[in-house]
């Protein structure tokens, strides 16, 4: 493997291995989640075919919320700890440490959502388990794990940050939720292919066009 694929995969295998000796993250995306799904269950007295309209909105507004909840802990935990700075100071490219947090985030967050899919399902009595949903859902967990990567670099440095990230992201990510609950209710609708497809491929075009921003934006961000 090249330094570069070493020194993302080692930055990612160091943050799963302090996830799983704290268990902070998982556990706090995990309960805020069901929590949330729990009271959207509850709140909405809704027929079948509303439940259809309504259960992509609450899956990906739940994981866009974990997700910062997330990613702010865990970026502002290493800056207070030191570990950024230790990690800009070693002789790797900083884009290295960009995809080690996005490898090691984006996991995070995919876990949550996976964790959601079947438990919904059983509350909304909505199949979600469909290869195609599963599908959206795994780039709709990227996209927001690429937005809040970045975003959560920025704010981790202000006072105000937890705060902050939800007011500068929810903006942001809303071209990603708009596709993910697009192609998500589509599917679910049970229409014509061609209908819902297009909103899963623009999907995959909105994650590239932020990945490319946040590999082109990573140094000036880690450098303020």
């Amino acid at each position: 493997m090249t330094p570069f694929i070493t020194a993302a995969l080692a930055i990612a295998r160091k943050d799963i291995q302090t996830e799983l000796r704290s268990r902070e993250l998982v556990a706090t995306m995990g309960l805020f989640a069901l929590i949330s799904i729990l009271i959207f269950s509850f709140a909405l007295e809704l027929d079948r075919q509303a439940r259809i309209e309504s259960v992509s909105g609450v899956l990906y507004v739940t994981i866009v919320f974990a997700s910062i909840l997330g990613l702010n802990r865990g970026i502002s935990s290493e800056r207070e700890a030191g570990g950024m700075e230790a990690l800009l100071l070693a002789p790797i490219p900083r884009t290295a440490v960009l995809c080690g947090k996005l490898l090691g985030g984006g996991l995070f967050v995919v876990i949550v959502g996976a964790a959601l899919l079947p438990l919904m399902s059983a509350l909304y009595n909505v199949n979600l388990l469909q290869p195609w949903v599963i599908v959206t859902a795994v780039l709709g967990a990227l996209g927001f794990t690429i937005i809040g990567t970045i975003l959560a670099t920025i704010t981790a440095q202000t006072r105000a940050r937890e705060a902050l990230l939800p007011l500068v992201m929810l903006p942001v990510a809303l071209p990603v939720l708009l596709c993910a609950v697009r192609a998500t209710t589509g599917i679910l609708r049970g229409i014509p292919q061609a209908d819902w497809l297009f909103w899963v491929a623009l999907l995959g075009v909105v994650n590239v066009i932020y990945g490319v921003l946040a590999w082109v934006l990573y140094d000036a961000v880690v450098e303020e």
